[in-house]
């Protein structure tokens, strides 16, 4: 791997800081608020810049500060001035290795996508929103109506928008248009660094919901990163009666127990993943019902496989390129369940492939819902049976 750039570009310490900051810093210039009022109501008599200070990464280390068109927003669009935007560990991977899997920096990107704004400007179509309205940003906006739209899981189209994910930009500028759909309502005691977090929140909320965490749920996290804490808490608020966390840096975990974990437990490099998964047990009186990854690293992963309890939920909140993980399926019983009453038949006494008559074939199965569907072995000797349906 090249090493970062250092001519035209920013070190990730005071320079980079100073830029983060001194955009933030003006953006909050403009969006002062009139003496003695509330600090959640803005003045709406500002003059806008003309100028589009922005985050912009043009390539491997080489992240810049540039004057960009002030957009103008489409009839479906609003025009945000924005205020707070938060730095993920997204922004920070693509500017020290201008990539993440099969995403790659080819042209400069403006960075950021955990954000907040308010209003400046609507589009003629959008009735929900109007100018001085503060709102949080989903990042994720589909491009088209889909299969994945249909089904109400947009976030999955292959073809979607999403802030500061090549090539799209990002929103770490003073002016930004975005999707209407996609803004919403801040209530007045939200603040607009709240209203950033709400991305990041969503993930737990996200994780929590797919794993079913509910009232007595037992869970482990993977990893006391920012994902790990939100996870935390929103296993706590869904109701889970204990949660043990790990990482490497004790730190963290410090923050962990402030925030509620009811166990901490600080991982070593070299502990073996079943060592690991053993100490929760310890920790827990049991193995948990809920595990939920939050790191993406391969140990960490089959950790996770490990520690959690049978027939029950673990959940990756993080991606990876590649990882080994000890999956084993023990669905015998459930065959011979499905089997027994005939929801299926690994029959056809017609079928010419079959040894002899009345024999149970491999090669053809019918669905008793009206539905056939081809099943065919990869290794007829072992039995192995793969059903397309």
């Amino acid at each position: 791997m090249t090493k970062p750039k250092k001519a035209a570009s920013l070190s990730f310490s005071k320079e980079v800081r100073d830029v983060v900051g001194r955009l933030i810093w003006e953006c909050e210039e403009e969006q002062s608020v009139a003496p003695g009022s509330n600090n959640s109501v803005p003045r709406l008599d500002f003059v806008m810049a003309q100028e589009n200070l922005s985050v912009v990464l043009h390539s491997q280390g080489d992240l810049r500060l540039e004057n960009r068109p002030v957009p103008e927003p489409g009839p479906n669009e609003v025009l945000l001035q924005m205020h707070s935007v938060g730095i993920c560990g997204s922004d920070v991977h693509y500017w020290q290795h201008g990539r993440i899997g099969d995403f790659v920096v080819t042209k400069p990107m403006v960075l950021g996508h955990e954000a907040s704004g308010r209003v400046v400007k609507v589009g003629s179509a959008v009735k929900h929103l109007k100018a001085g309205d503060r709102v949080a940003i989903e990042p994720g906006v589909p491009r088209e109506m889909d299969e994945f739209f249909k089904n109400g899981r947009y976030n999955l189209s292959p073809t979607i928008f999403f802030c500061a994910t090549p090539p799209d930009d990002g929103n770490l500028c003073r002016y930004y248009k975005h999707s209407a759909n996609f803004c919403y309502k801040l209530p007045d005691n939200v603040t607009f660094e709240e209203g950033a977090l709400i991305e990041p929140l969503s993930v737990g909320i996200h994780a929590c919901r797919r794993a079913g965490v509910s009232l007595g749920s037992t869970v482990f996290i993977c990893g006391a990163g920012p994902i790990g804490l939100v996870c935390l808490l929103v296993a706590k608020a869904m109701g889970a009666s204990k949660v043990v966390i790990t990482d490497l840096f004790p730190e963290r975990l410090t923050v962990a127990k402030e925030l509620g974990a009811d166990f901490q437990l600080t991982v070593k490099r070299g502990d073996g993943p079943q060592q690991l998964a053993k100490s929760v047990e310890d920790l827990l009186g049991a193995q948990p019902h809920i595990t939920i990854e939050c790191t993406g690293v391969e140990s960490s992963i089959q950790s996770a496989i490990y520690a959690t309890r049978q027939a029950v939920w673990w959940c990756w909140c993080l991606g990876f390129e590649m990882a080994n993980v000890p999956l084993t399926a023990k669905a015998w019983p459930m065959a011979i369940a499905m089997l027994a009453p005939a929801w299926f038949a690994l029959r056809d006494d017609q079928s010419q492939l079959t040894a002899r008559p009345g024999e149970r074939s491999p090669a053809i199965a019918h669905m008793y819902m009206g539905v056939s569907c081809p099943v065919r072995s990869r290794n007829m000797a072992a039995g192995m049976v793969f059903m397309w349906i």
